[in-house]
């Protein structure tokens, strides 16, 4: 047929292709039809066979004038080139099909993504017509009727939508070329090959088996496009635009879909004269198919062993050679069962096909088209099989032929009837039974396999065809494992389907992925050696073959010259083969396929039966020596010479299993079943992410986008399981680092778990008492070694066995390779492990109830960390080193740069575990903004509540063993945030504080005039006008605790430091001693004074704490902090000491009030030194460098500094005891006594106060008569002198007025040594715990039966005190005691 016309350039018909043109036309002009499903040799990716490759070059020599020029070499090569045809064909229908969205053209269903592909024009009542009604012409189907505007629009757009169409319909013209010149080459094959038995001529065999098998194939996916709307909608669109005219090659399109209209009744018609050849074949490869599906047979004869079933001690096992050999093609033999009955059924009613095709129907529900596209078996051998199979039976039991012959052919027709009417039903029932019981199989001998050949690789060479039967089994049970997932089967008789029964979780995949990998892996490894023996067999083979061609028989034959000369090239080759040396093997460079190509020659003519000398000749002349015939010798060597220079090919035909990509949904799905299921093993992950190297083979050159799919597609699947792989290592991680797991094992009772046991204990020893139920929830330690607890020890044993093997098998992984990504697990593995770390510890911090206690934290990360250390011994990699980033990233995120500085920036980045524990300590404890009543216990030194702070009480996350916990976990970076916060909260308070100082400065000025005038109207009138007194009393005692709170911060940094570092401590504590008091002091000094109150080793830690602050916010600066001794003053006549009541077991007062008196010292201290200090550098600038030198400025400096303190604190405690003293005429003087005990601890805690300092304004005799009312009496119940106490009162701060500077940042916490506050003695300073006093606060009665009549207190209005030099109480005139007095009773010695 010609050319179309020029629009159609794209679509050659080429009139050589017709069956009438000559068969001895130019190879060249036909093969150019095949380019684009060819390719250039140099790019063509690996779509064929070894084997394939041989024929092909094997057939280049014969045409370039070598031996052979025969039509039977040109034969082969076709077999060849059209198997690369068949392949390309149906990639371009599998592309055609997905840009379709899978139509169903058989039931004319078509989808919205079908119309809107751009393929055909989108007008579906036009195109559903021309398909139905095919093959009648358009012409007659009125179309104008059935849609006239989607008609005219198609005229409108003819010329777009044909060439849309037109490299569709090159398809079609390809596809009837194809089977054209495929039919030819089999039916020439069948008629001229003189043996098609496997065991004759195997290689001829499997490439005409092949060439058969593709062209059934083929033309069966046909059928799924739509070929008749693509003809159709082309030629009606070529009519539109050329006068009505029809295509060139219409009619005969028409007639070969037609033809084929279904496609297996065509294939069976076509198929019908080479059906007893295949026949033959079919029978051949039956014994090899029984024995495949012999389980027993294969185990008891150890066909897949390397060692005798029966004697283990011999290491050899040459009993079956050709059998592993044919092992190795059962697989194929399967399909061409499966092709050859399907279009050759008339070859069922062979006797022994019968059998035949049962085993191989009963094991299989889909037969496998093309990549993941497949047909349902048994419903076509029901449509296609059985009416031809009741079609011999009718013409059998009518008689055409004689009696005796009719009856055994009617006999077989009915057993064949039967079979495929019963073998559906049985597959539905035992298909996956059968396979499981065969993968069970595969896996014990493949592991058996690779165990032997780890111990003896010597043997791994001489079993090396075994090895790839192995493979080549578990590559057809693991490929049709993921075939059948999911697959729906019609039922016989009812119109139902039913789903295959396949276990998803089936453990067996991994064990076989696992040992194909293995296995590939060992003969990779010992390559070298598989290929010295090769060359050592092809050796020995020269010289028997070169004996073969000198016996009697073959010089008989008298062989023509071109036969002989081959045989003599043979011989050449293989004398020619360089010696295998034990040094130098893996350097040999030995290329065989001249000789393979020569052997192919010589086969290609003694297989002919226009050949005078036949492959029959060959064997009767060297089989009466009694050893190998020739063509045996010949064929073996062949194999052999594979294992030389072809091994990785081989290797990758029997054991790549690429094809698993197109099911890598349910291979994912699979994988995440069994991998950490109960059989699941952690080393199966290793072939799991294997298999996507080979992925990115599946591609196709036809089809360029595929490459890209596939790759981002293996990527994916990758990343997926290793994602899987990640989630089950940390959940083996997490199950270890559970309670159930390594805590099970260290459990501890906390403290008040051990109290619940002993009340518990002591209560069980009363018949009477019913056990509490909460007994139970405590585990007692040692709990898991009790025998009903056996299990948990076992699951744990199984879950650090499981991890560490999973660790191991993924530190010793190669990197996985997809197209240009690369996967090392190992990083994944580290990126893994550390990233659980962090959650684990991130998630660790907050309980239920709130946060974790340190040392709590601390002890699960100890066991996590624990774990971690067991998974890095079989981990090439620092994962400490890596927890330790962790652990300072979550303590600190900033600039390394900004800690090499002190001078930094303002604003130091924080991890999040320090920000969430740092934010607690600070709103729970120094704020209390959940009203817990936090109270700070000078007597046990940590705070306590009144009720739990979250899950705990405050005094179980502030005594100093925690907060060491705290700094061993978070160190120096989340200490100096938690006092960075403290600085921050507490400059904020300062400034409140400096806020008022400036808004009452008038009233606090005449305050002090007053104070200092004695007039006492003109005092208490300016007294009762300050503002907002009980408010700023509250901040203060707000710093006083974040004092306090600093104060254990830094003596447990202290702590942590002379245990880690006691050099660096020692040297911090020396040095600081030495250091220079002066002002202003240097900045190196300073420096150095911050870094060691920063471990508490600074005498005086408030005020440099106080002074750090102040600094650091610019803050004192301003005249009114001169008058801060008269502001404190004034909170003597607060409300807030109405309900203030001392507490013996604390050491404190019910209200924290003992926070304010180390806020007033450190305040009034801290102000001082950074006062003198300005006016230091104010003097200096206006003195332009000239000072007086009759005293060292620095001396002179701090002993101004220590005086002005020690004189701004003395006024404060002489004006304060004035404002006491002056109230005890009044009504309610129950005040008295906590303002009394407050100006006492103030003078106890302040380092620039003597403890004698009080004594000049108030009597010890008042103290000491207080203090032994309270420790005298009964321990059991504390006797408070104010009984109606209530919580401290905290009003509402309202900052609006004042906004908290921000400090600077630059500086470090400040901390100094621990100091005493005034304890009891033992026999009364028993530890109790504080109950705040509940009693009503009008109670005035109470309140009189808890006091003393005849104590100090008591006094009368005629009755005066004396004070020391002869001072009296209560007057209102000046005081007379000097400013600086000094006491001269000594210290106090309280009896």
């Amino acid at each position: 047929m010609a050319h179309s016309r020029k629009h159609m350039g794209g679509i050659n018909f080429d009139p050589s292709i017709s069956p009438t043109s000559a068969r001895s036309r130019d190879w060249e002009g036909t093969t150019s039809r095949w380019t684009e499903y060819l390719g250039p040799e140099a790019t063509s990716p690996k779509l064929m066979t070894s084997t394939s490759r041989t024929f092909r070059q094997a057939n280049a020599a014969g045409e370039g004038g070598q031996h052979v020029q025969s039509y039977k070499g040109l034969s082969i090569d076709w077999v060849v080139r059209l198997i690369e045809v068949a392949e390309g064909l149906m990639a371009k229908m599998y592309r055609l099909n997905q840009i379709l969205d899978y139509p169903d053209s058989i039931n004319h269903a078509f989808s919205e993504a079908f119309w809107k592909a751009g393929v055909f024009p989108n007008c579906p009542r036009i195109c559903v017509l021309l398909s139905r009604k095919f093959p009648e012409h358009f012409s007659k189907l009125q179309l104008e009727r059935v849609d006239k505007i989607a008609l005219d629009a198609l005229n409108d757009s003819a010329e777009i939508h044909m060439q849309s169409l037109e490299p569709w319909i090159q398809l079609l013209l390809d596809l009837m070329t194809f089977r054209e010149q495929a039919l030819r080459l089999i039916l020439d094959l069948s008629s001229t090959v003189i043996t098609l038995l496997p065991h004759q001529n195997a290689l001829i065999l499997n490439a005409f088996m092949d060439l058969f098998c593709a062209f059934v194939r083929v033309n069966i996916f046909s059928e799924k496009i739509p070929r008749k709307m693509m003809l159709q909608m082309y030629n009606l669109l070529h009519a539109m635009s050329r006068n009505d005219r029809d295509c060139d090659f219409y009619h005969r399109l028409v007639q070969f879909i037609d033809s084929y209209d279904p496609p297996l009744k065509g294939l069976q018609e076509d198929l019908n004269f080479v059906s007893p050849r295949i026949g033959e074949v079919l029978e051949a490869v039956g014994p090899i198919i029984f024995l495949s599906t012999d389980t027993r047979k294969l185990r008891n004869e150890g066909f897949l062993s390397p060692y005798h079933p029966r004697y283990p001690d011999i290491l050899t096992n040459s009993a079956h050679p050709m059998r592993a050999q044919d092992l190795a093609n059962v697989t194929s033999y399967r399909e061409w069962v499966l092709l050859g009955y399907l279009v050759c059924p008339d070859e069922l009613l062979r006797v022994t096909s019968i059998d035949i095709a049962l085993v191989v129907l009963k094991e299989n529900l889909v037969l496998t088209l093309f990549r993941d596209e497949y047909i349902l078996l048994h419903e076509d051998y029901q449509l296609y099989v059985l009416p031809r199979i009741l079609e011999s039976k009718k013409m059998a039991k009518s008689g055409r032929a004689k009696q005796k012959e009719a009856d055994l052919e009617y006999s077989v027709a009915k057993q064949v009837e039967k079979m495929i009417s019963e073998v559906h039903e049985q597959a539905l029932l035992s298909c996956d039974s059968i396979h499981q019981e065969r993968r069970i199989l595969l896996k014990q001998e493949i592991g058996r396999m690779v165990l032997f050949f780890t111990d003896q690789p010597s043997l791994l060479a001489p079993n090396i065809q075994m090895v790839f039967s192995a493979l080549a089994l578990a590559q057809s049970e693991v490929l049709w494992y993921f075939q059948h997932v999911g697959i729906a089967s019609a039922k016989s008789k009812v119109t139902r389907s039913a789903p295959v029964d396949v276990d998803p979780s089936d453990p067996t995949i991994g064990f076989l992925l696992d040992g194909m990998d293995r296995l590939c892996c060992l003969v990779r490894k010992y390559i070298a050696a598989i290929r010295g023996y090769a060359l050592s067999y092809l050796s020995s083979c020269a010289g028997r073959i070169r004996f073969l061609l000198g016996t009697p028989g073959m010089v008989a034959l008298d062989l023509d010259a071109s036969l002989k000369g081959l045989f003599q090239q043979i011989v050449q080759h293989l004398e020619n083969i360089p010696k295998p040396q034990s040094e130098n093997i893996s350097a040999i460079t030995c290329d065989l396929s001249d000789f393979r190509k020569d052997w192919l020659s010589i086969l290609m003519i003694v297989t002919s039966a226009r050949s005078s000398i036949n492959i029959r000749h060959l064997e009767k002349a060297t089989v009466s020596t009694g050893k190998e015939g020739l063509l045996s010798e010949g064929n073996s060597a062949y194999n052999w010479s594979r294992c030389v220079d072809e091994l990785e090919s081989q290797l990758s035909k029997h054991g790549s299993i690429k094809k698993l990509y197109f099911y890598h949904q349910h291979l994912t799905a699979v994988f995440r079943n069994t991998m950490f299921g109960p059989e699941g093993r952690p080393q199966h992950c290793c072939a799991w992410l294997g298999v996507a190297s080979s992925f990115p083979e599946c591609a196709s050159p036809i089809v360029p986008e595929e490459v890209t799919k596939i790759g981002r597609d293996a990527v994916l699947y990758v990343e997926s399981l290793i994602e899987s792989i990640m989630g089950g290592l940390e959940g083996l991680i997490n199950i270890l680092d559970s309670e159930g797991g390594f805590g099970a094992l260290e459990s501890q009772l906390l403290p008040e778990q051990a109290a619940f046991y002993m009340n518990y204990a002591k209560r069980s020893s009363i018949p009477s008492t019913k056990s509490p139920k909460g007994v139970t929830s405590f585990p007692l330690p040692g709990h898991e070694s009790n025998p009903e607890n056996n299990n948990s020890v076992k699951m744990l044993e199984a879950a650090m066995q499981r991890l560490t093997n999973l660790c191991s098998v993924l530190n010793d992984m190669e990197p996985i390779c997809v197209l240009n990504h690369v996967f090392v697990l190992r990083e994944y593995m580290r990126d893994c492990i550390l990233g659980n770390f962090r959650r684990r510890l991130l998630g660790a911090l907050k309980t239920d109830n709130d946060l974790q206690r340190p040392s709590v934290l601390e002890t699960l990360i100890r066991r996590h960390m624990s774990i971690v250390h067991l998974a890095e011994q079989h981990i090439s990699m620092d994962l400490t080193h890596g927890i330790r980033e962790i652990l300072l990233q979550e303590s600190f995120s900033g600039p390394v740069s900004s800690l090499h500085l002190f001078d930094g920036p303002s604003e130091q980045n924080s991890g999040s575990a320090t920000e969430i524990v740092c934010n607690w300590y600070i709103e729970n404890i120094v704020k209390d903004i959940s009203g817990a009543g936090i109270l700070f216990t000078p007597l046990h030194n940590y705070f306590k509540s009144t009720r739990p702070v979250g899950g705990y009480f405050a005094e179980s996350v502030t005594d100093l063993r925690e907060l060491r916990a705290f700094v061993r976990i978070f160190g120096g970076y989340g200490v100096d945030k938690l006092d960075r916060m403290m600085k921050e909260h507490t400059a904020a308070l300062l400034n409140c504080i400096d806020t008022s100082l400036r808004s009452n400065r008038e009233m606090l000025e005449t305050i002090a005039g007053s104070m200092h005038a004695g007039d006492r109207l003109e005092r208490d009138s300016c007294l009762r006008q300050i503002v907002d007194l009980d408010t700023v009393m509250g901040f203060c005692i707000e710093a006083g605790q974040a004092l306090a709170f600093d104060k254990l911060l830094s003596e447990a940094s202290g702590n942590m430091l002379e245990e880690g570092a006691p050099l660096i401590h020692s040297l911090l504590t020396g040095v600081v001693k030495y250091t220079p008091d002066e002002i202003p002091e240097k900045k190196e000094i300073r420096r150095i004074r911050v870094v060691a109150n920063n471990v508490g080793v600074v005498g005086d830690h408030d005020s440099e704490w106080v002074r750090s602050i102040l600094e650091d916010v610019g803050g004192a600066n301003d005249g009114s902090w001169s008058l801060l001794p008269y502001f404190f003053a004034t909170f003597m006549t607060s409300s807030v000491w109405n309900t203030t009541a001392f507490n013996v077991d604390t050491g404190g007062f019910n209200n924290n009030i003992h926070c304010l008196a180390r806020c007033i010292t450190a305040v009034i201290a801290g102000s001082e030194f950074v006062r003198l200090e300005r006016e230091h550098h104010q003097r200096r600038s206006f003195s332009n460098g000239h000072h007086d030198e009759t005293l060292d400025p620095e001396i002179q400096g701090q002993v101004s500094a220590e005086a002005s303190v020690k004189s701004a604190m003395q006024l404060f405690v002489k004006f304060s005891a004035g404002i006491i003293l002056d109230s005890w005429n009044e009504t309610n003087r129950s005040h008295l006594v906590a303002k009394l005990i407050f100006l006492d601890q103030l003078c106890e805690i302040s380092p620039y106060l003597p403890r004698s300092s009080l004594e000049l304004h108030i009597p010890y005799a008042i103290l000491r008569s207080i203090y032994s009312q309270y420790y005298g009496n009964s321990p059991s119940m504390p006797l408070a002198l104010l009984s109606n106490a209530s919580p401290r009162h905290s009003p509402a701060v309202s900052l609006s007025h004042s906004s908290p500077r921000q400090p600077r940042g630059d500086l470090t916490p400040q901390y100094s040594a621990d100091f005493g506050y005034y304890k009891g003695s033992s026999s009364h300073g028993q530890e109790q715990l504080y109950e705040p006093d509940g009693g009503n606060p009008r109670g005035n009665e109470n309140r009189a039966k808890n006091v003393r009549r005849s104590g100090p207190l008591d006094y009368s209005s005629s009755r005066k005190t004396k004070f020391v030099d002869g001072s009296a109480s209560g007057s209102t005139g000046p005081s007379t005691l000097p400013r600086f007095a000094v006491s001269r009773s000594g210290p106090i010695h309280y009896k």
